[in-house]
Order: C-alpha cells, then sequence, then structure tokens
C-alpha cells in the first residue's frame, strides 16, 4: 500500500460531500459541497482494477506499440453518514 488514503483500519472523514438523501427522502445537493455534512468510512484495503490494453498502429510504416495500465483502487466501508 502506498499509503494514500490510509492504512487498512484506519477511520477516514470525508467532508467534501456532494449530494445527501435524508431518511425522508428529502436530497440535499451542495453548491459545490453539503454545508455541515461528513461521512465516516473504514479504510478494508487495496485492489486493482481491470487491465487495459493501449495499443498503436500506424498503417503502412510498421510501427505497432502495446502498453499496458492498470489502477489501484482504495476500498472504503461506510459506517456513517453524518448530516
Amino acid at each position: 500500500m502506498d499509503g494514500t488514503a490510509g492504512e487498512p483500519g484506519a477511520e477516514l472523514t470525508l467532508d467534501h460531500v456532494l449530494l445527501v438523501e435524508k431518511d425522508g427522502g428529502e436530497v440535499l445537493a451542495g453548491a459545490p459541497f453539503v454545508a455541515n455534512a461528513k461521512v465516516v468510512a473504514v479504510v478494508e484495503g487495496e485492489s486493482r482494477g481491470p487491465k487495459i490494453r493501449v495499443f498503436k498502429k500506424k498503417r503502412r510504416k510498421g510501427m505497432r506499440r502495446t502498453k499496458g495500465h492498470r489502477a489501484t483502487y482504495t476500498r472504503l466501508l461506510i459506517k456513517d453518514i453524518v448530516i
């Protein structure tokens, strides 16, 4: 793990919330963020996304190149949404 989001088991607080739905069905949209809204999450670990192949070719030149990319994602478990 590269330590960008925290170690597994660490608790994070996300303050920049864009959209929240209350229990009664009311939706609060931020401009740009919802005031006083927080999301409490726990880091579960990291996983890797699908492998992406990038193929480039120039016709009649004999140029062919294949590169690959695979992004690393951080898994979060949402514990609480505070409005």
